[in-house]
């Protein structure tokens, strides 16, 4: 008898484990699909916002084929992953250096389209942010628990395996503010 309910005991504990790591595994993927959402719209905003800009700075072509190449570089990568990151971190310069046009084309920043879409990519950009934060909490839970016992000998068992944090970069260049030379 005591044999039987020390059976159930470990089933018991089996399934409860294998069921916190779906769930977990399910909600790091949700938290992905929110960033793709973010991304999506930001990638959307990107063209509108050249269009205003290329009309008050028609001689920038540079800045504005640096935007549409990491546009499209950003938009070609998938998955939460160090290419993708990069990715996000060149769309993130280049569109820094079309809004540093913008200080120097003053009818350009009065212009109420032009604020708008600022303030939109803006909006945008703290929720990649936020999602990207949620995300990588999910990820150090499902990471957490897949690498602590007992569950560490399940998560093998069963296929669960580690997911990559998104990060953006931390290198002074990411950070460090655009200089737009005339």
């Amino acid at each position: 008898m005591y044999f039987l309910i020390i059976i159930a005991l470990a089933v018991l504990a089996v399934v409860f484990i294998y069921n916190n790591l779906v769930t977990l595994r399910n909600r790091t993927e949700e938290a992905w699909a929110d960033i793709e959402v973010q991304l999506k719209r930001r990638y959307d905003l990107i063209p509108n916002l050249v269009n205003t800009v290329k009309g008050y700075a028609a001689h920038e072509s540079n800045a504005f084929e640096n935007v549409s190449s990491a546009r499209v570089s950003a938009m070609g990568t998938q998955g939460p992953n160090a290419g993708h990151a990069e990715a996000e971190n060149m769309l993130t310069g280049a569109l820094k250096s079309v809004f540093a046009l913008a200080e120097a084309y003053p009818d350009l920043k009065a212009n109420t389209n032009f604020l708008s879409l600022q303030t939109e990519l803006s909006d945008t950009e703290n929720k990649v942010q936020a999602a990207r934060r949620f995300y990588n909490a999910n990820v150090r839970d499902l990471n957490t628990k897949i690498e602590v016992f007992p569950s560490n000998l399940l998560a093998g068992a069963f296929g669960f395996a580690k997911v990559e944090f998104f990060e953006l970069a931390d290198d002074d260049a990411a950070q460090s503010p655009i200089e737009v030379k005339f």
